[in-house]
């Protein structure tokens, strides 16, 4: 076996993985072409002007990512080839469930630019965490100021929430018994935690990285919002604009729980649900959102595997 591996040039070995991740794409492309299709006949009547707003603001999402993973680390890191990365990275993760494909190419991209795997990893770990408050942080803000935005008992049943609170509570005693048992699992968090904490601290002594860091956490779901948003206001959705951007936010925080691809099913079903409770109906909800994917997602899927394609190849991740 060896001596097999010994014998295929590592050239075509590279060449081999520039072809996988377009290979991948147009796969998930064909399965999910009747999808494509019906959204694109919905959009076919609707304001073109506000879905080139809503494009563009995608593309604002990028630089907003980047600007967050420039925060999570000390080193400077190429502006050009960090851009092109997170647009790679949008491809790899509506492939793998929770982020695993942005984090691989990202893990990959850092290892590059020199950062030592373990502070790569606590930069994911930090970056995911960002996001995370950035998002509820947003979601709390428009929620008090505007508390009658949704209909919160309609998204979730108050039989539910009891189980809920109770097996996310199982779920976190486990994984800490888990870590506290085994010893070096025990010894891995620690050390990942000692790592982040002493990067945490440093980032924040620097008000450049502090700024990227959470500006740009803020303003990537925000800007996801206001493609939604955008996307309503072309199809002529009959609900207040902010209703709109906190439908987005409850639907991505709720539907993070679910591990899918790029959230794919997880949480277009929380959006159809979040809008209806603004008061959309079921049928402007469902094109909404069928629109939304179609501009973050399946626009810039075939470009982001070439470009993903291309950073293998010129060694970029």
């Amino acid at each position: 076996m060896d001596r097999v591996l010994r014998r295929v040039p590592l050239r075509q070995i590279r060449q081999i993985a520039c072809v996988i991740p377009i290979l991948v794409i147009g796969l998930f492309v064909f399965q999910h072409w009747p999808v494509i299709a019906d959204g694109g006949h919905q959009l076919l009547g609707a304001n073109p002007y506000w879905l080139l707003v809503a494009v563009t603001v995608t593309g604002l999402g990028w630089v907003a990512v980047s600007f967050t993973r420039q925060g999570t680390v000390l080193e400077p890191l190429p502006a050009g080839r960090l851009l092109a990365t997170q647009f790679a990275a949008g491809a790899a993760n509506h492939l793998l469930p929770s982020g695993l494909g942005a984090g691989a190419v990202n893990l990959r991209f850092l290892k590059r630019c020199g950062v030592p795997l373990g502070r790569s990893s606590a930069a994911l770990a930090l970056y995911l965490l960002a996001e995370s408050v950035g998002r509820i942080f947003l979601l709390a803000v428009l929620l008090l100021a505007f508390p009658d935005a949704l209909r919160l008992d309609g998204l979730i049943p108050a039989g539910a929430v009891l189980p809920l609170a109770v097996t996310a509570g199982v779920v976190a005693c486990a994984a800490v018994l888990v870590v506290a048992a085994v010893r070096p699992l025990r010894r891995i968090v620690r050390t990942f935690l000692t790592t982040a904490l002493t990067d945490v601290r440093s980032l924040h002594t620097r008000p450049a990285r502090a700024f990227a860091l959470w500006g740009g956490s803020l303003a990537f779901p925000a800007l996801q919002a206001a493609a939604l948003v955008t996307v309503a206001l072309a199809l002529e959705m009959p609900v207040p604009v902010v209703h709109v951007a906190i439908a987005y936010l409850a639907a991505s925080v709720a539907a993070a729980v679910i591990p899918t691809p790029g959230g794919l099913g997880s949480v277009d079903a929380a959006l159809v649900v979040t809008l209806v409770t603004t008061g959309a109906s079921v049928t402007l909800a469902t094109s909404a959102v069928l629109g939304f994917r179609i501009i973050t997602v399946w626009l810039p899927l075939v470009p982001g595997a070439l470009v993903l394609g291309a950073l293998v190849r010129w060694k970029v991740v």
